[in-house]
């Protein structure tokens, strides 16, 4: 069965890193984008980055995290991993990975991924 399972989560003071990865399973990752996701309390979820499976490797990202994370995929493994850099409180929430069949151009083409996971707790203090 289908499964994206998150770790990495954890707690940090501002200025601090994490890292994020995801693993996927039960589908075809290499035939898929994939994205993080991010829903602070009392607000919607939003696309943070996402990372598509063309030859180029197509990224892009919320505006509030350019230079400042990054995204990357290793398609052998079928994970893919989120580091933040320089983190603030505005970046608390708990995130999560979901995967798109096919090509994604920009966060409307994630309105309804197929797949999600559970979710991992970033908290910035």
């Amino acid at each position: 069965h289908v499964q994206l399972v998150e770790s990495g989560g954890g707690s940090v003071q501002a200025g601090g890193s994490l890292r994020l990865s995801c693993k996927a399973s039960g589908f075809r990752y290499n035939s898929y984008a994939m994205a993080w996701f991010r829903q602070a309390p009392g607000k919607e979820r939003e696309g943070v980055a996402c990372i598509n499976v063309d030859s180029q490797t197509t990224t892009f990202y919320a505006d509030s995290v350019k230079g400042r994370f990054t995204i990357s995929r290793d398609n052998v493994k079928n994970t893919v991993t989120l580091q933040m850099n320089y983190l603030s409180p505005e970046d608390t929430g708990t995130y999560y990975c979901a995967a798109r069949l096919g090509f994604t151009a920009n966060w409307g083409d994630w309105r309804e991924p197929d797949y999600w996971g559970q979710g991992t707790q970033v908290t910035v203090s």
